[in-house]
């Protein structure tokens, strides 16, 4: 059946004001897009002619190669942007970069960035269609789509279910994206962590907040883990790794206290050991991590697709 189109928006920044609608629009897309990965010939001529460029301001292997695989895969031509051998690193401010782009005349932008809101002040400054491919501790929308088809794929629905976001929900992007897709789609929400790692509106976004690992994951369908980034430690947040995990890590015993079929979720890359035991993350009836990164191909190809329609510097 096709789709009736529910889409308006020129950029995607965040996942925050999307309506449910729009949600399951970008998803269905992605549906579509995931058989082209079991072609023989991998692609798709959606982006011919067009230009997609990758702005990585901070590195991310695994979402830099999504994203140009995405875009190779939908014919279009792909650009990277390294840091490393940018001019940022000589002084360049965003907007000269953003004037810069724009003499590229690339019609679809790719930005990360350790600062908020760095890619809503390039879409202001650019003709491009742009795209957060994580920004700060603000949003990683693409990141939260793929995770939400993910479990839609496995579980059928996101409507109803219970999800447990485990770990360091005050500076991460992940989370945010998470709650704010989840929550419109229907879930109900916990997060999980210490005290010292979760932020002060987090009832404010309509989640349940729990500080022990056992009760935050009694009955929940799915159990997400963030990553735990080692400055974390070093500045006193929390006590040693080892202490960490001993709480906060992820092993069969905690995880017994979620539903007998739940699924458990990873943005990667894993500290194992660290917020994940290996078992845990290795189990191939559990785990779906690997699909993550699977998924995370065919959302951005539709989310590239999805842009580039009358929404790029050249209209078709």
């Amino acid at each position: 059946m096709e789709k009736t189109a529910t889409w308006t928006r020129r950029h995607l920044l965040g996942l925050e004001e999307l309506s449910a609608d729009e949600i399951r629009f970008v998803l269905d897309t992605a549906d579509s897009f995931k058989e082209v990965s079991t072609r023989s010939v991998k692609k798709v001529p959606a982006l011919r002619g067009r230009v997609v460029v990758n702005a990585f301001f901070e590195d991310s292997t695994r979402t830099r190669t999504s994203f140009e695989l995405a875009g190779k895969r939908l014919g279009a031509d792909v650009i990277n942007m390294s840091v490393s051998t940018s001019s940022v690193n000589k002084g360049e401010t965003l907007l000269d970069t953003a004037a810069t782009l724009n003499a590229m005349h690339c019609d679809l932008l790719v930005v990360r960035h350790d600062q908020s809101g760095a890619p809503n002040l390039l879409a202001q400054k650019v003709d491009a269609a742009v795209i957060n491919a994580g920004d700060g501790t603000h949003e990683h929308p693409t990141q939260a789509l793929l995770d939400a088809l993910t479990i839609r794929r496995r579980k059928g629905r996101l409507e109803g279910l219970t999800v447990a976001i485990c770990g360091d929900v005050l500076h991460s992007r992940v989370a945010r994206s998470n709650i704010h897709l989840l929550t419109t789609m229907g879930s109900r929400v916990r997060v999980v962590g210490p005290p010292t790692l979760m932020p002060a509106e987090a009832e404010r976004l309509g989640v349940e907040v729990f500080h022990e690992m056992e009760h935050g994951l009694a009955g929940a369908d799915i159990v997400m883990m963030l990553r735990l980034q080692r400055e974390r430690m070093q500045s006193g947040l929390v006590p040693s790794a080892r202490e960490y995990f001993r709480f906060f890590g992820l092993d069969t015993a905690k995880l017994a206290a979620a539903r007998p079929d739940a699924l458990v979720m990873h943005p990667g890359p894993m500290n194992r050991g660290v917020e994940i035991d290996s078992a845990v993350a290795d189990d191939p009836q559990r785990s779906v991590i690997r699909e993550q990164v699977e998924m995370g191909v065919a959302v951005r190809m539709a989310v590239l697709d999805t842009l580039s329609r009358g929404h790029g510097r050249n209209e078709l």
